[in-house]
Protein backbone atom coordinates (compact mmCIF):
# COMPACT_ATOMS: atom_id res chain seq x y z
CA UNK A 1 0.00 0.00 0.00
CA UNK A 2 1.45 3.52 -0.82
CA UNK A 3 2.02 5.34 2.03
CA UNK A 4 -0.37 8.36 1.39
CA UNK A 5 -3.15 5.52 1.43
CA UNK A 6 -2.44 4.00 4.74
CA UNK A 7 -2.07 7.94 6.27
CA UNK A 8 -5.59 8.59 4.70
CA UNK A 9 -6.97 5.35 6.10
CA UNK A 10 -5.81 5.55 9.34
CA UNK A 11 -7.07 9.03 9.51
CA UNK A 12 -10.68 7.74 8.23
CA UNK A 13 -10.27 5.21 11.45
CA UNK A 14 -9.79 7.43 13.69
CA UNK A 15 -12.53 10.31 12.80
CA UNK A 16 -14.98 7.26 11.70
CA UNK A 17 -14.68 5.98 15.55
CA UNK A 18 -15.46 9.76 16.60
CA UNK A 19 -18.03 10.26 14.50
CA UNK A 20 -20.59 7.61 12.97
CA UNK A 21 -21.33 8.87 9.55
CA UNK A 22 -22.01 8.25 6.02
CA UNK A 23 -21.46 12.35 3.96
CA UNK A 24 -22.73 12.58 1.01
CA UNK A 25 -21.48 16.31 0.47
CA UNK A 26 -17.87 17.74 0.95
CA UNK A 27 -17.18 21.39 1.98
CA UNK A 28 -14.01 22.96 1.85
CA UNK A 29 -14.14 26.55 3.79
CA UNK A 30 -12.00 29.09 2.57
CA UNK A 31 -10.05 32.17 4.57
CA UNK A 32 -13.28 34.63 5.94
CA UNK A 33 -15.95 31.76 4.68
CA UNK A 34 -16.33 29.61 7.78
CA UNK A 35 -20.10 30.78 8.98
CA UNK A 36 -21.42 28.04 6.90
CA UNK A 37 -21.12 25.61 10.18
CA UNK A 38 -23.55 27.48 11.40
CA UNK A 39 -26.70 26.64 8.90
CA UNK A 40 -25.12 22.90 9.55
CA UNK A 41 -27.33 20.74 12.10
CA UNK A 42 -24.67 19.37 13.63
CA UNK A 43 -24.27 16.00 15.36
CA UNK A 44 -20.26 15.81 16.07
CA UNK A 45 -17.06 17.21 15.04
CA UNK A 46 -13.12 16.64 15.19
CA UNK A 47 -10.52 18.73 15.71
CA UNK A 48 -7.55 18.57 13.41
CA UNK A 49 -5.01 18.61 16.55
CA UNK A 50 -7.07 15.38 17.90
CA UNK A 51 -6.63 13.24 14.37
CA UNK A 52 -3.13 11.30 14.77
CA UNK A 53 -0.61 12.23 12.21
CA UNK A 54 -3.12 15.24 10.62
CA UNK A 55 -1.74 18.84 9.62
CA UNK A 56 -3.18 21.76 11.77
CA UNK A 57 -4.56 25.30 10.38
CA UNK A 58 -2.26 28.18 11.18
CA UNK A 59 -4.20 30.63 9.41
CA UNK A 60 -5.80 33.45 11.07
CA UNK A 61 -10.21 32.93 10.32
CA UNK A 62 -9.39 29.13 9.75
CA UNK A 63 -10.92 26.90 13.13
CA UNK A 64 -8.94 23.89 11.93
CA UNK A 65 -11.99 21.00 12.30
CA UNK A 66 -14.39 18.43 10.66
CA UNK A 67 -17.99 19.23 11.27
CA UNK A 68 -20.67 16.28 10.24
CA UNK A 69 -24.19 17.43 9.86
CA UNK A 70 -26.98 18.00 7.67
CA UNK A 71 -27.60 20.89 5.56
CA UNK A 72 -30.69 21.34 3.50
CA UNK A 73 -31.65 17.81 4.23
CA UNK A 74 -28.57 16.25 2.93
CA UNK A 75 -25.35 15.18 4.79
CA UNK A 76 -22.18 16.94 4.87
CA UNK A 77 -18.49 16.78 6.06
CA UNK A 78 -17.49 20.15 6.29
CA UNK A 79 -13.60 21.25 6.17
CA UNK A 80 -13.78 24.49 8.82
CA UNK A 81 -10.65 25.64 7.71
CA UNK A 82 -8.18 24.01 5.00
CA UNK A 83 -4.03 23.75 4.40
CA UNK A 84 -1.99 25.65 2.31
CA UNK A 85 1.52 25.06 0.43
CA UNK A 86 2.28 28.25 2.21
CA UNK A 87 2.23 27.41 5.17
CA UNK A 88 4.97 24.41 4.70
CA UNK A 89 2.62 21.25 3.76
CA UNK A 90 3.33 19.27 1.70
CA UNK A 91 0.37 18.48 -1.37
CA UNK A 92 0.02 15.27 0.66
CA UNK A 93 -1.21 16.84 3.52
CA UNK A 94 -2.85 19.39 1.76
CA UNK A 95 -5.24 17.01 0.00
CA UNK A 96 -5.03 14.04 2.93
CA UNK A 97 -8.89 15.71 4.27
CA UNK A 98 -10.09 15.34 0.28
CA UNK A 99 -8.83 11.57 0.78
CA UNK A 100 -10.39 10.96 4.33
CA UNK A 101 -13.61 12.73 2.72
CA UNK A 102 -13.68 9.90 -0.15
CA UNK A 103 -13.18 7.05 2.18
CA UNK A 104 -16.42 8.44 4.64
CA UNK A 105 -18.37 8.42 1.56
CA UNK A 106 -18.52 11.65 -0.04
CA UNK A 107 -18.98 11.53 -3.85
CA UNK A 108 -19.63 15.67 -3.97
CA UNK A 109 -17.39 18.16 -3.59
CA UNK A 110 -17.71 21.67 -2.72
CA UNK A 111 -14.91 24.24 -2.72
CA UNK A 112 -14.53 27.95 -1.72
CA UNK A 113 -12.39 30.30 -1.71
CA UNK A 114 -11.02 33.65 -0.90
CA UNK A 115 -9.48 35.53 -3.70
CA UNK A 116 -7.88 38.30 -5.84
CA UNK A 117 -9.58 39.25 -8.77
CA UNK A 118 -7.91 40.02 -12.21
CA UNK A 119 -11.11 40.68 -14.22
CA UNK A 120 -11.80 44.22 -14.87
CA UNK A 121 -15.34 43.43 -15.05
CA UNK A 122 -15.42 42.18 -11.44
CA UNK A 123 -14.96 43.80 -8.23
CA UNK A 124 -14.19 42.88 -4.87
CA UNK A 125 -17.24 40.85 -3.40
CA UNK A 126 -18.27 39.49 -6.18
CA UNK A 127 -18.92 35.80 -6.00
CA UNK A 128 -17.15 33.61 -8.64
CA UNK A 129 -18.31 30.66 -10.06
CA UNK A 130 -15.03 28.31 -10.92
CA UNK A 131 -15.25 27.30 -14.59
CA UNK A 132 -11.74 25.87 -14.72
CA UNK A 133 -8.51 26.59 -13.23
CA UNK A 134 -4.47 26.96 -14.25
CA UNK A 135 -2.31 25.48 -11.64
CA UNK A 136 0.68 27.29 -11.57
CA UNK A 137 1.66 25.98 -7.34
CA UNK A 138 4.95 24.76 -8.99
CA UNK A 139 3.80 20.98 -7.57
CA UNK A 140 0.56 18.46 -7.61
CA UNK A 141 -0.64 15.98 -5.07
CA UNK A 142 -0.46 13.23 -7.76
CA UNK A 143 3.40 13.18 -8.23
CA UNK A 144 5.05 10.08 -6.34
CA UNK A 145 3.43 6.31 -6.27
CA UNK A 146 -0.26 5.89 -7.27
CA UNK A 147 -3.06 3.15 -6.36
CA UNK A 148 -4.94 2.22 -9.19
CA UNK A 149 -7.48 1.30 -6.81
CA UNK A 150 -8.13 5.07 -5.94
CA UNK A 151 -7.41 6.26 -9.03
CA UNK A 152 -5.70 6.28 -12.62
CA UNK A 153 -1.86 6.63 -13.09
CA UNK A 154 -3.12 9.73 -15.63
CA UNK A 155 -6.60 11.23 -14.63
CA UNK A 156 -8.24 13.00 -17.43
CA UNK A 157 -9.46 16.62 -15.84
CA UNK A 158 -12.11 16.84 -18.05
CA UNK A 159 -15.20 18.61 -16.44
CA UNK A 160 -13.38 19.44 -13.69
CA UNK A 161 -15.64 21.58 -12.29
CA UNK A 162 -18.94 19.80 -12.80
CA UNK A 163 -21.20 21.31 -15.65
CA UNK A 164 -24.64 20.13 -14.37
CA UNK A 165 -23.61 21.05 -10.88
CA UNK A 166 -22.44 24.59 -12.30
CA UNK A 167 -25.83 24.74 -14.56
CA UNK A 168 -27.92 23.75 -11.41
CA UNK A 169 -25.62 27.15 -9.03
CA UNK A 170 -26.21 29.57 -11.81
CA UNK A 171 -29.95 28.92 -11.99
CA UNK A 172 -30.16 28.84 -8.17
CA UNK A 173 -28.33 32.60 -8.01
CA UNK A 174 -31.12 33.61 -10.97
CA UNK A 175 -33.54 32.59 -8.56
CA UNK A 176 -32.11 33.84 -5.39
CA UNK A 177 -31.26 37.05 -6.75
CA UNK A 178 -27.52 36.39 -6.64
CA UNK A 179 -25.08 37.96 -9.02
CA UNK A 180 -22.92 35.02 -9.62
CA UNK A 181 -20.21 35.76 -11.76
CA UNK A 182 -18.31 32.62 -13.53
CA UNK A 183 -13.95 32.39 -14.32
CA UNK A 184 -10.71 31.14 -14.46
CA UNK A 185 -9.27 30.25 -11.39
CA UNK A 186 -5.47 30.38 -10.85
CA UNK A 187 -3.33 29.13 -7.89
CA UNK A 188 -0.15 30.31 -6.78
CA UNK A 189 2.22 29.06 -4.28
CA UNK A 190 1.89 32.57 -1.94
CA UNK A 191 2.41 33.90 0.92
CA UNK A 192 2.98 37.14 -1.13
CA UNK A 193 0.52 39.04 -2.98
CA UNK A 194 1.28 39.54 -6.51
CA UNK A 195 3.60 42.14 -8.23
CA UNK A 196 1.57 44.59 -10.72
CA UNK A 197 3.87 42.68 -13.44
CA UNK A 198 2.44 39.47 -12.62
CA UNK A 199 -1.10 40.49 -12.05
CA UNK A 200 -0.78 41.67 -15.81
CA UNK A 201 0.75 38.26 -16.94
CA UNK A 202 -1.95 36.32 -15.17
CA UNK A 203 -4.60 37.65 -16.70
CA UNK A 204 -2.54 37.74 -19.94
CA UNK A 205 -2.89 33.72 -20.00
CA UNK A 206 -6.35 33.86 -19.29
CA UNK A 207 -7.46 34.11 -15.62
CA UNK A 208 -10.09 35.91 -13.83
CA UNK A 209 -9.10 35.32 -10.14
CA UNK A 210 -6.06 34.22 -7.83
CA UNK A 211 -5.43 32.36 -5.28
CA UNK A 212 -3.00 30.17 -3.33
CA UNK A 213 -5.33 26.78 -2.49
CA UNK A 214 -8.23 24.98 -4.30
CA UNK A 215 -6.27 23.58 -7.27
CA UNK A 216 -4.59 20.69 -5.03
CA UNK A 217 -7.93 19.46 -3.48
CA UNK A 218 -10.00 19.60 -6.96
CA UNK A 219 -7.41 17.40 -8.52
CA UNK A 220 -6.71 14.73 -6.05
CA UNK A 221 -10.92 15.01 -5.72
CA UNK A 222 -10.83 14.45 -9.65
CA UNK A 223 -8.68 11.48 -9.39
CA UNK A 224 -10.77 9.68 -6.95
CA UNK A 225 -13.99 10.73 -9.13
CA UNK A 226 -15.55 12.87 -7.02
CA UNK A 227 -17.59 15.75 -9.01
CA UNK A 228 -16.73 19.31 -7.66
CA UNK A 229 -18.38 22.43 -7.33
CA UNK A 230 -16.04 25.81 -6.91
CA UNK A 231 -16.53 29.03 -5.82
CA UNK A 232 -14.59 32.41 -5.12
CA UNK A 233 -14.92 35.45 -3.15
CA UNK A 234 -13.35 38.09 -4.43
CA UNK A 235 -11.54 40.23 -1.66
CA UNK A 236 -9.02 42.44 -3.21
CA UNK A 237 -8.73 43.34 -7.01
CA UNK A 238 -5.45 42.84 -8.70
CA UNK A 239 -5.22 45.59 -11.40
CA UNK A 240 -2.05 46.79 -12.00
CA UNK A 241 -2.36 49.92 -12.92
CA UNK A 242 -5.08 50.94 -9.80
CA UNK A 243 -3.04 48.52 -7.04
CA UNK A 244 -3.72 49.50 -3.64
CA UNK A 245 -1.74 48.18 -0.15
CA UNK A 246 -3.79 45.30 0.65
CA UNK A 247 -4.23 43.44 4.56
CA UNK A 248 -5.01 40.00 5.96
CA UNK A 249 -7.66 42.36 7.59
CA UNK A 250 -8.97 43.59 5.12
CA UNK A 251 -9.18 40.62 2.81
CA UNK A 252 -11.47 38.43 5.69
CA UNK A 253 -13.41 41.64 6.45
CA UNK A 254 -14.60 41.27 2.66
CA UNK A 255 -14.90 37.96 2.87
CA UNK A 256 -17.07 38.38 5.75
CA UNK A 257 -19.82 40.74 4.11
CA UNK A 258 -20.22 38.38 1.17
CA UNK A 259 -20.67 35.11 3.18
CA UNK A 260 -24.12 35.40 4.34
CA UNK A 261 -24.91 35.28 -0.13
CA UNK A 262 -22.37 33.01 -0.34
CA UNK A 263 -23.58 30.86 2.18
CA UNK A 264 -27.73 31.06 0.86
CA UNK A 265 -26.38 29.93 -2.54
CA UNK A 266 -24.55 26.62 -1.18
CA UNK A 267 -27.26 25.84 0.79
CA UNK A 268 -30.16 26.36 -1.57
CA UNK A 269 -27.49 24.58 -4.11
CA UNK A 270 -27.47 21.52 -2.05
CA UNK A 271 -31.02 21.31 -1.20
CA UNK A 272 -31.29 21.13 -5.20
CA UNK A 273 -28.85 18.43 -5.05
CA UNK A 274 -30.53 15.10 -6.57
CA UNK A 275 -28.26 12.38 -4.63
Amino acid sequence: MVEWLKRARDAHKFVSSRVEFDPQIGIILGTGLGRLTEDIKAIGEVPYEEIPDFPVSTVESHAGRFIFGHLSGKRVMAMQGRFHHYEGYSMEDIVLPVRVMKLMGVETLIVSNACGGLNPLFRAGDIVLIADHINMLGDNPLIGPNDDSVGPRFPDMYNCYDRDLAHMATEVALQRGIDLKKGVYVALAGPNLETAAEYRMLRILGADVVGMSTVPEVVAARHMGIKVLGFSVITDMGLPDAMEPMSLERIIATANRSEPLLTRLIGSVVERMDL
